[in-house]
């Protein structure tokens, strides 16, 4: 089976072809700009296009049975430095490669769409029933992207998830999310800085939301799925870090209003079983950074990143 993984080379991205790779049987190609490096090793079913999702057009898409389309800006402070280039990114891109995959015989799509697409809501269950009212343009581009790829659903089979923030270690790191930030903080400084701490945040570990793809893919899982398996609010989560690498927590202000919780009962139905947690993550960032495998890089940084090289 040949598969295309756009965003093969980012956070999520590089972890789950490593795990297709696995698999004796799948070849696999990654569409990626690069724009933060390549940590995939060369691999005899390996196929690499260095490429911007925006020229979809010119990429032939007839080999692949599958396509897991994670290449996007990421983030509100990301797409907040370019919100043209996001929406060209995020949406339009996403309904192109769509519209040529139906065209061109891909089976079946599997979109990562992101948990903030629900906004602020004090409903203890967020379900994916709930109207969507996204606050920022980074999870307008999701919702607008999801009910695009909606809109081919009888032509291909459409799988979108709605992941949590994610955690733990990847070959790619991205040191700018919740508990992995958190977690290098208390590694390097000893302290952790928590702004508000009261905001809820879903997580889900990396290792699940890759484990979740394949589990897609083998059973053509299709619909729309919340994926987060631990509801806490950001003081919880330093406290849990504060477990296992010892370190002071220092609350700041903080106007972000961003709260919410995720209820993920329908993934669950479908018979998948999360087997990691964010405690499991602290462990394994903070085994990592103690052996020399985890360390501060700048463009594990993203919105530092795009700034200082004028991406978007």
């Amino acid at each position: 089976m040949k598969i295309l993984v756009t965003g093969g080379c980012g956070y999520v991205g590089t972890k789950l072809t490593q795990a297709l790779l696995e698999r004796e049987d799948y070849h696999v190609a990654v569409l990626d700009t690069q724009w933060f490096g390549n940590y995939l090793p060369p691999h005899p079913r390996l196929t690499m296009f260095v490429a911007d999702i925006r020229a979809i057009d010119a990429f032939d898409l007839t080999p692949y049975d599958t396509i897991f389309h994670l290449a996007n800006i990421a983030n509100d402070p990301a797409v907040e430095l370019n919100p043209y280039a996001s929406w060209e990114v995020n949406v339009l891109a996403t309904m192109r490669l769509a519209d040529r995959a139906v065209r061109q015989g891909v089976r079946h799509l599997v979109f990562a769409s992101s948990g903030a697409v629900y906004g602020v809501r004090s409903e203890s269950r967020v379900t994916e029933d709930l109207d969507l009212l996204p606050i920022s343009e980074y999870n307008k581009t999701k919702m607008v992207a999801e009910r695009v790829l909606i809109s081919y659903g009888d032509a291909l089979a459409v799988t979108i998830f709605r992941p949590a923030t994610v955690c733990g270690c990847s070959p790619r790191m991205r040191l700018d999310l919740t508990v992995n930030l958190l977690t290098m903080q208390a590694l390097m400084n000893h302290s952790m800085t928590v702004f508000g701490g009261s905001q809820v945040r879903p997580n889900i570990h990396i290792d699940d939301l890759v484990d979740l793809y394949l589990f897609t893919l083998d059973r053509r899982l299709v619909g729309v799925y919340n994926a987060a398996f631990e509801n806490l609010t950001v003081l919880e989560t330093a406290r849990r870090i504060a477990e296992q690498v010892p370190a002071e927590i220092e609350i700041q202000p903080s106007a972000d209003p961003r709260s919410y919780r995720l209820c993920s009962d329908r993934l669950l139905a479908t018979g998948f079983r999360p087997r990691k947690s964010v405690a499991m993550a602290v462990g394994e960032l903070a085994s990592a950074f103690r052996e020399g495998r985890l360390n501060e890089q700048p463009n594990w940084h993203n919105v530092s990143w795009m700034k200082e090289h004028n991406l978007g």
